[in-house]
């Protein structure tokens, strides 16, 4: 009877140890998503609207907005991602959205108190390119704390459900070209729209950099004993391919199905998050692959000469 009581004892113990955890792990998330809100409202209040430089995105939209109808820019990133947050909570549920409400709410609070300080500079091509710097460097952050900005990050999420032979790369591409052509139009300055374009490619690029250094892409092994349900989001939500290898436990001698896949650097932490909330005790390995060859990659044919 004590040994059980004792055996007991320790289980509790560990719960409250992981529980423990989980809120500190928590806290310092929440930490970096306000210290990320706010290096992403800086550059939009202090760099790129100040000198009517509309990214793409929601924020482009927004920015846009401001000049045609009025109201503050960080007022109108908050309106027009409400109905976006609300479908992606019907579609998603509050888990995935719940972040990404705190990071909305708060960038936009942030690029209304901001606004009063800015310009930093006139000069466009500086606001483009430390703009775009600062909007990679929050958006790492918002992504390495398991968080999004909602915005164009969900309605790509939905397309892809919608129309699966879509590529997320692509759709990101499409939705920010036609919002920066049509700042063009709005401000009637080409120059400007074209600083708008240096602003995407320069927040595209540093933001690899931010999140995954310069490797090519991503390796991953997952042993779980989940492995159906993390393949299925894999190829469902990521629109990747997977593999299952054989294999068995030395010291069990279980058998053992695990996952092999190649994911490209953008999705990297989407495809570590699907493993973390189907099992968490699963065993990951994530390697670079500097070369790959095949379907959705390079050709071995035309490419390697």
């Amino acid at each position: 009877m004590a040994g059980k009581t004792s055996e007991n004892f320790e289980q509790q113990k560990e719960i409250q140890y992981e529980a423990k955890k989980t809120v500190k792990r928590r806290v310092w998330d929440y930490t970096v998503i306000t210290a990320a809100s706010f290096l992403y409202a800086a550059a939009v209040s202090l760099f790129l609207d100040p000198n009517s430089l509309a990214p793409g995105g929601v924020t482009g939209i927004s920015i846009i907005l401001n000049r045609v109808l009025g109201l503050e820019t960080g007022t109108w990133m908050l309106v027009i991602n409400i109905p976006i947050l609300a479908v992606g909570t019907w579609k998603f549920g509050w888990r995935f959205i719940l972040s990404t409400m705190y990071c909305t709410a708060l960038t936009s609070l942030f690029t209304n108190l901001l606004a009063p300080c800015g310009p930093v500079t006139v000069d466009p091509l500086l606001a483009a390119l430390v703009g775009g710097a600062l909007i990679a460097l929050s958006l790492g952050l918002v992504f390495r704390a398991g968080a999004t900005t909602g915005g164009t990050d969900i309605i790509v999420k939905l397309l892809r459900i919608r129309f699966p032979q879509l590529k997320t790369g692509s759709l990101f591409l499409i939705t920010d070209a036609l919002i920066v052509t049509g700042s063009a139009f709005v401000f009637r300055n080409v120059d400007t729209a074209l600083y708008a374009g240096l602003v995407v490619l320069v927040n595209s690029l540093l933001l690899d950099l931010v999140l995954y250094g310069r490797d090519g892409a991503k390796m991953f092994f997952i042993i779980s004993d989940r492995p159906e349900r993390i393949a299925e989001r894999i190829l469902e939500e990521l629109g990747i391919g997977a593999t299952y290898l054989s294999g068995s436990g030395a010291y069990s001698g279980n058998e053992k199905r695990i996952i092999l896949c190649v994911v490209k650097k953008h999705l990297s932490h989407k495809a570590e998050e699907v493993v973390r909330q189907e099992d968490p005790a699963a065993f990951l390995i994530i390697t670079s692959a500097t070369e790959i060859f095949g379907e959705g990659y390079k050709s071995i044919f035309s490419e390697k000469i």
